[in-house]
């Protein structure tokens, strides 16, 4: 591994704050990506770069996980169609505000937190979940989508990462369960929780955002540009009901709930979170489809065409999503991620191992667009410490935990940042842009946490 399996990513995050393109960047990464593993086989071919680069694209999108975010991205925008198009959105939100629980900016705030934190089985699950049903809330009461785009994004991972009684909890699980301990892996894990100082902190600034009502830096602007625009809110047809909207939403929640503890066995936590989020996804928009054709309001012909321009308006996010899969999948090749956990060093004083864990995680986090990954390369690296420095087992895997978490809040190339993005409608780099001073604020705190958590317990 060297320093130069660093610069695809680099490259990427430079091309996305230079010239605001996205896709430009992520493709202009993996091909730097895929001629560093040409170049490293001494080929050094740009022809040969070019069909790799082909190649692996193919490859993730082959993959059975990959290929079901992939069409729940797809399938997810003829949902959102039908909802919007029914007229369901702003029924629901009159309904809402009618029996008082979204009166006002609070409430609405605090309703979108609630949702991301009670849907904690699957990540994407909590973002699209809490996104649908704050939309037309936050456009009713100017809210920006880059707001509602952060409250989803800063509640869904912190959440699921907290509570571990889902795919996250189990995930990791698995990867300390490799190694023996004087405490067991579960009680390990649970113990993380105290000590997983970014996902607290974070729900934490979120809260406060909502109740006060504050945003600061780039959301600030976001929020006053919207205060002059005239918002458009109700849409489809004028005598709409709430149930075009909560029935497929309902579907969605409780068939993914259905859909975990059927393919975990009836264990939810050992559930498969990309089979689930797909089928609940696929049976709500049916549903959706169904009721609007019973119901009288749309033909056939019209739903379908309705459908697969709900679909069209989200291949943009989609082509980010797959290409955020592919630049991690060459970045793994290429060592990326084992060369930045090398930069944690053999020398460090004891109190400094644990919040180095924290930074070495986010940087490789923010550089991969991983959290998961991060932990795959992490843990196995912080366990070996535990066993030969003493150090206390939660402190290091919290730590681990929390900096996968933050670089991906932090990271315009993570998957999770489209898809929050996707959820609420707001542009990409948008989001990451009015997400990020919040992030590094979290961060920063988590930092200082962790050094007096290890000054304290070494």
């Amino acid at each position: 591994m060297s320093w130069y399996s660093i610069l695809p990513p680099l490259i990427a995050i430079a091309v996305v704050f230079w010239r605001k393109e996205v896709i430009v960047a992520l493709i202009l990464a993996l091909l730097s990506s895929e001629f560093l593993l040409v170049f490293i086989k001494g080929e050094q071919s740009i022809f040969v770069t070019f069909i790799n680069s082909i190649e692996r694209i193919i490859e993730v999108a082959t993959s059975a996980g990959n290929s079901r975010i992939l069409i729940f991205s797809i399938v997810i925008g003829a949902l959102l169609a039908f909802i919007r198009e029914s007229g369901g959105v702003s029924a629901t939100v009159q309904k809402l505000m009618r029996i008082g629980i979204a009166k006002n900016k609070k409430q609405v705030g605090l309703l979108t937190m609630f949702t991301g934190t009670a849907v904690f089985i699957e990540s994407n699950m909590s973002v699209l979940t809490s996104g649908i049903v704050a939309r037309g809330l936050f456009d009713k009461f100017k809210m920006s989508r880059a707001r509602l785009a952060y409250i989803i994004d800063s509640t869904s991972a912190p959440v699921c990462i907290l509570i571990l009684l889902n795919g996250w909890g189990a995930f990791v699980l698995g990867l300390l369960s490799n190694y023996e301990l004087e405490q067991s892996a579960v009680s390990v894990l649970w113990g993380s929780v105290t000590f997983n100082f970014y996902a607290i902190i974070t729900l934490i600034i979120v809260l406060y955002t909502i109740v006060f009502d504050k945003v600061h830096g780039p959301m600030k602007v976001a929020e006053d540009e919207l205060k002059q625009t005239q918002v458009e809110l109700d849409t489809g047809p004028k005598a709409s009901r709430a149930r075009f909207m909560l029935v497929p939403l309902g579907v969605l929640i409780f068939g993914m709930i259905g859909f975990m503890l059927w393919t975990g066995d009836g264990v939810l936590a050992s559930g498969s979170g990309s089979k689930s989020v797909l089928y609940a996804t696929v049976l709500a928009c049916a549903v959706a489809y169904l009721m609007l054709l019973t119901g009288r309001q749309f033909t056939h012909h019209q739903l379908i065409d309705i459908g697969f321009k709900g679909m069209g308006e989200l291949l943009p996010l989609v082509s980010i999503v797959l290409l955020s899969l592919t630049l991690g999948a060459s970045l793994k090749e290429l060592g990326t991620g084992v060369f930045v956990a090398q930069l944690v060093g053999d020398y460090l004083p004891l109190y400094l191992i644990v919040p180095t864990l924290f930074l070495t995680g986010a940087v490789m986090s923010f550089t991969t667009g991983t959290s998961w990954g991060t932990f795959a390369i992490l843990i196995p690296i912080g366990v070996p410490l535990i066993q030969t420095l003493g150090l206390p087992p939660s402190l290091v895997i919290g730590a681990i935990l929390s900096g996968g978490i933050f670089g991906d809040h932090c990271s315009p190339i993570s998957d999770t940042s489209a898809v929050s993005a996707l959820a609420s409608g707001c542009d990409l780099l948008t989001h990451v842009k009015t997400q990020l001073p919040y992030a590094l604020v979290g961060g920063a705190l988590a930092l200082v946490g962790f050094i007096i958590a290890s000054v304290v317990l070494l």
